[in-house]
This record gives C-alpha cells, structure tokens and sequence, in this order.
C-alpha cells in the first residue's frame, strides 16, 4: 500500500516476480519527481510507469477545466483546484480486490481488512530495512486461498468468495483487466458480472481507478447517492436517489463523468 515517508509517497511494486519501489515527492509546488530502485532496469521503469499513472500524472485535465469551469455542480471546486485527479491504484487487479474488499462496509473497517490481508499474504520488500512495504499477493495466490482464511481477517464470506473466484479468473487469463481499449475493458466487467458478488459498483471503481476510465462514475456509492437525492428533492438531506439517478446526474460530463464526481466528493 502507498505509504508517506520523507514528505513523499512510498510504493511496493512488481513487475511479475521483481519488486521494485518506487518513491513520488514534490521538491516544489507544480512539480512531481519519482525514483525507483530495483534489481532491474525494465522493472523500475515499469514501477515508475505504474506510479505515474495512479497519480494520475499524464491525465491533461484542462480541456475539462476550460469545459466545465463555469458548471453550476462542480465549477466552483474546477476553479479553486484545478489540479484534482481521480486517486488510482498503481495495478488494476489491486484496484479489483480493494474493491471487493469495500463493497458495502465502511471505509475504515474496509481498509483495516486490507491491511490483514497484506500482513499476511502480501509481497514484502525483499532487501532490509523496509519491512512496512507490502504489496499485494500475485492473483495466482489469492485464487488458491481459502475463503475461510479471507473471512478470518474479518472480509465477509460472500465477499471473500468473490475475491478468491475474480483471482482465479485474472489467474487463468479468462479476465484480462489490462490494455487500454475500450472494448478490452468491457468484456473484462461483462466476466466479471457473471461472478456472484461482483457488482456494478465493484466494476465501475475497478474502471476508474484501475483502468484509467475517467467515463465511468462509481453510481452505487453513497455519498453520490445522497448527493443526486438532495438535488432532485430541492435539498432534503435525507433523500437517496437511485444509482440511475447518479448516472444521469453526470451524463453531461460524458468522458469526465468520473472525475467531475471526484470534484464533487472531494
């Protein structure tokens, strides 16, 4: 998982077996530098590839800024930070799991599952003196553990049987979740429907943050829910709009959809 060191942000990566970490800081406003370390020169510029891209560092965000600048819904957050990305994850099968892991609890409890999991299965750093990397186990391990084993780390059994068969599917070569074509990515999420417990949701922030789809609105999220009810009800801030009320609420964002639903939860 990223961690904060030394006023930057710290990564375990791998690129296939090689671990590489890569490290991202600031050494003024508007700039970003990174480095990697690793026993191979292909596997650092992977890392540091990987890294630009859950940044979010390549994404040219101004033609949406000049587009959308004066909205009614998200100008204001346009103009005050410009600079917004969507957050990612570095891979998309970690974007995948992370997501299973979150479906349907809250975020703390979601993210103390995580960090079980990659205490006790994930990838360390193999060289000293970083024992708090970890990285995420290789879908092939998780497609042969158990599904108890994920439950006693508190993930609930319908979610820890998603997980395990969504890894055997990205294991087998069944799910590609990689490449950057548009048709690619939409078989993926039509395999990965089919999967009991894998829902819209799942898939939507599998897209957004992990393949890039800036298109694509997770619509199942509650705070967008409540967002779009209190819209469409004149303020009551106890509605909850339907996840098709979310979806046409940013329908005019076409491309930017996802991030202009970062600008509004952010």
């Amino acid at each position: 998982m990223l961690r904060r060191r030394g006023g930057g942000l710290e990564r375990l990566l791998h690129d296939g077996p090689v671990p590489v970490r890569v490290r991202a800081w600031q050494p003024s406003p508007g700039s970003v530098r990174l480095a990697a370390c690793s026993g191979s020169r292909a596997a650092a510029e992977y890392g540091i590839a990987r890294m630009r891209f859950a940044l979010g560092l390549d994404d040219d965000v101004r033609p949406f800024v000049r587009a959308f600048a004066r909205d009614r819904l998200i100008g204001p957050s346009l103009r005050r930070r410009p600079w917004l990305r969507v957050p990612r994850r570095p891979e998309p099968f970690e974007a995948l799991a992370w997501a299973i892991c979150e479906q349907l609890i809250e975020y703390e409890r979601a993210a103390a599952i995580q960090r079980r999991l990659l205490a006790r299965l994930g990838r360390r750093w193999p060289h000293g003196g970083e024992g708090m990397l970890r990285d995420l186990p290789e879908p092939g391990v998780l497609a042969r553990t158990s599904p108890a084993l994920l439950q006693s780390l508190d993930l609930g059994g319908s979610r820890a049987r998603a997980l395990v068969q969504a890894a055997r599917e990205v294991a087998a070569g069944r799910i590609q979740l990689g490449g950057t074509v548009e048709a690619e990515h939409e078989r993926s999420w039509r395999r990965l429907r089919a999967i009991p417990g894998v829902g819209p949701w799942t898939v939507e922030m599998l897209a957004l943050t992990g393949q890039g789809r800036l298109d694509q609105v997770p619509a199942g999220d509650l705070g967008l829910r409540k967002l779009a009810g209190r819209l469409l009800s004149g303020g009551d801030p106890g509605a909850v709009a339907e996840e098709r009320h979310v979806r046409e609420l940013f329908a005019p964002y076409g491309p930017w959809a996802g991030l202009a639903a970062a600008h509004v939860m952010g």
